[in-house]
């Protein structure tokens, strides 16, 4: 059974706090472009641009990214048919832009080294960001996030779940034992 770790309200503030930390460590918005790692790192880029635009006055183009086939884990499974790919979809040009990959959880690396992949194959970023709204630990590369909302240390036999309104239909951050 799940617990809630974090309610709807709580992972606001931690978006704004994103935001903000964005704006700082930045000095400025220029040149800036969000890739939100499917499905629910969309939702939450689209989110900070959002809040950028608010504090702003800003419009921060946001991109999405399908790592299906960048996943180093694909052959594991066993696939009986290709996989549907949405690919790479990011209406500006990412060339010598700042891009900030977002991502909803950070756990072992390699979402965020897929997503490096494909956003290569995309262009070539003047630099690349991290921000993610939980980093959980456990990391099995040298990755880390530029940006965090919540760190939620875990153990290896937990998950975490992170619902977003707009594909879940609420909002929170739950725990579960996996069986």
């Amino acid at each position: 059974m799940a617990h809630e770790v974090v309610d709807g309200s709580s992972m606001q503030r931690a978006l704004t706090r994103i935001t903000y930390e964005i704006i700082e460590q930045n000095k400025g918005v220029d040149d800036l472009v969000f890739v939100g790692i499917k499905t629910r790192g969309v939702y939450i880029a689209k989110r900070l641009a959002k809040r950028l635009k608010q504090l702003e006055q800003i419009d921060i183009p946001v991109g999405e990214l399908d790592i299906t086939l960048y996943r180093d884990d694909r052959h594991v499974a066993d696939y009986h048919e290709e996989p549907e790919v949405k690919g790479v979809d990011i209406k500006v040009d990412i060339n010598d832009k700042h891009v900030i990959l977002v991502d909803d959880v950070l756990f072992t690396g390699r979402t965020v080294r897929a997503a490096l992949d494909a956003l290569m194959d995309a262009g070539r970023p003047k630099k690349i960001s991290l921000a993610v709204l939980v980093d959980r630990g456990h990391r099995e590369l040298p990755i880390r996030p530029d940006f965090v909302g919540k760190n939620i240390p875990t153990a290896l036999d937990e998950q975490v779940h992170v619902a977003v309104e707009e594909f879940d239909s609420h909002e929170d951050i739950t725990i579960e034992k996996i069986k």
